[in-house]
């Protein structure tokens, strides 16, 4: 699972103040990978602060009250904060207090009462209800969550009532078994969907990043225009900007300074092919201007459904003064 890969590379800070503590610290840094004794030369008040940014977690050996007053003014964004894990001196108990979920600290604190033979405590609802954690389960997935009060209110809704309706338009099997899967996106709490067009006011909506945005452009053409392009014909067809996962063109494009800097600004990665792998490419839209100009029948439609590595072309090219642009649909699983 991803959020396994992820917290198995999580750096680990672990402090104590006591001399029992101490111990108890190297035998938990000594037990976890990629965990480390943090040794403090003034006092914790004035290092966590520094320390608060390298590490993704903290297992901290001390009472709870000193580690809420420690951490209280760092504290900013659950999906940042490291996650923190406190210990009583004797390791009876392993108290995930932050960022339990996307954070990591519910695992961290299972994997510190297992070195210590403790008990882990977690209190974060779905996993005292058995239920599916939402904002976990859609990193897994590599879902983009559309407004986060939504996947608060979605996560509170599968807590309270055991169940949360999705309306999906890509193949999504096997879900969650708390996810009951409806026909209509009108009668759902959560759209799993690239298209925004089907999202009600107050639904949550999880967007798979499974389209390919296919690019031309003439010698010269201004990132600002690639932009607009890129904006219009997604708003057009009712897609979703953060579905894109990545660009794609003709290699005689690969210098062209401002496609370069539309990508780097969305932070996309753009695949450039040749005019003969285009040219392998079926039922696409043919120029003769491209195919004198490069050598190419196509740019944008051929392009996308290289990089898509599908024959599912949403949008077909769509011209501007200086760009061409075309949708393709990457297959998508669950």
């Amino acid at each position: 699972m991803v959020a396994e890969r992820f917290k198995a590379t999580m750096r680990i800070g672990v402090l104590a103040v006591t001399d029992g503590g101490h111990q108890l610290a190297a035998q938990i840094a000594a037990s976890l990978a990629h965990a480390k004794v943090i040794s403090i030369r003034t006092t914790l008040a004035q290092e966590l602060p520094e320390l608060w940014g390298q590490y993704d977690g903290f297992v901290l050996v001390m009472a709870t009250g000193i580690v809420v007053r420690l951490i209280a003014p760092l504290l900013k964004d659950k999906k940042t904060d490291p996650c923190v894990v406190v210990v009583d001196e004797k390791g009876r108990f392993a108290i995930s207090l932050l960022s339990g979920h996307l954070g990591g600290g519910n695992h961290l604190a299972r994997q510190v009462a297992e070195v210590t033979n403790g008990q882990p405590v977690i209190t974060t609802a779905s996993d005292v209800l058995g239920h599916t954690a939402l904002d976990l389960w859609a990193r897994e997935q590599g879902l983009a969550v559309n407004d986060n009060p939504q996947l608060t209110a979605a996560s509170a809704k599968l807590v309270n009532s055991g169940a949360l309706r999705v309306f999906t338009d890509i193949v999504a099997l096997p879900l969650p078994a708390d996810f009951v899967i409806v026909a209509d996106p009108v009668e759902a709490d959560c759209v799993i969907s690239n298209r925004f067009g089907l999202v009600g006011e107050g639904v949550l909506c999880l967007i798979p990043r499974n389209l390919v945005v296919g690019i031309g452009c003439n010698r010269g053409t201004a990132a600002a225009d690639i932009e607009v392009a890129f904006a219009e014909a997604l708003a057009a067809h009712g897609l979703a900007e953060q579905a894109v996962c990545n660009l794609a063109s003709i290699d005689l494009k690969s210098d062209e300074v401002g496609l370069l800097a539309f990508a780097e600004s969305r932070q996309l990665r753009i695949d450039f092919y040749n005019k003969d792998q285009l040219n392998t490419v079926v039922g696409v839209s043919r120029s003769d201007t491209v195919l004198r100009a490069t050598g190419a029948q196509g740019v944008a439609e051929p392009a996308a459904l290289l990089s898509a590595d599908s024959d599912n072309l949403l949008v077909r090219k769509m011209k501007w003064k200086d760009v061409t642009i075309a949708v393709a649909q990457a297959p998508s699983t669950l």
